[in-house]
């Protein structure tokens, strides 16, 4: 039997090898471009539930003729409990998206809006972040360890989180072992966001902690 209509968040991790170092600021006019995957099908995610091929090729048609043609295919930084996006935390737009095999792939630009560069600032220091589609729909209990997604699924966006569900979409951008240890990267991250956070929003007297 179906359960109610519930806000559906799954997320993948997004990995750049050195050789995408360089080609994700140097592509589009120096734009942050990078390439991943964003969904996946016919198989279950970290948050138990199944996506089959055909519920999840619907939609993903649907938004590449819609917000991905109109370029409005935004993304925000942390997912939102609402069905629509907010502009004030944008930080992606997906460009391009297509099928390899039961994978949904897709062509990610990284804004240079002040959530976009925390999102660019947190990948330069070698750190990760997962790409997660937002969407709604009722899910049926398969079994005591996973969920199906039901046909009225419906896909709002791809927004940047912390924690993956969907195996493999993480983010990440490598650097330089030369620059500082991994220690060093962890203990400056939160200088790295108050900086662009006061830089761009105006907020000089925040202290991340």
């Amino acid at each position: 039997m179906p359960h109610a209509n519930v806000l559906h968040s799954e997320i993948i991790t997004l990995k750049l090898n050195p050789g995408q170092l360089n080609e994700a600021t140097s592509r589009g006019e120096g734009k942050f471009i990078v390439q991943t995957i964003l969904q996946r099908a016919n198989r279950q995610n970290a948050n138990k539930r199944f996506y089959s091929r055909d519920i999840l090729d619907k939609q993903v048609k649907e938004y590449i003729q819609g917000p991905v043609k109109e370029k409005r295919a935004y993304g925000e930084l942390d997912h939102s409990e609402e069905t629509i996006v907010n502009l004030k935390n944008a930080c992606i737009n997906i460009m391009e998206i297509w099928w390899k095999d039961d994978d949904v792939w897709g062509i990610v630009e990284v804004l240079n809006t002040p959530s976009g560069k925390i999102v660019q600032e947190l990948l330069k220091a070698g750190l990760g972040v997962g790409i997660s589609s937002r969407g709604t729909g009722s899910v049926t209990q398969i079994d005591e360890e996973s969920v199906e997604v039901n046909d009225d699924f419906c896909l709002i966006c791809f927004d940047i989180v912390s924690n993956p569900s969907t195996p493999g979409a993480f983010l990440k951008y490598p650097v330089n072992e030369s620059v500082g240890t991994k220690t060093d990267e962890y203990q400056n991250l939160n200088e790295i966001i108050s900086d662009i956070l006061c830089t761009n929003l105006g907020f000089c007297s925040c202290q991340l902690k």
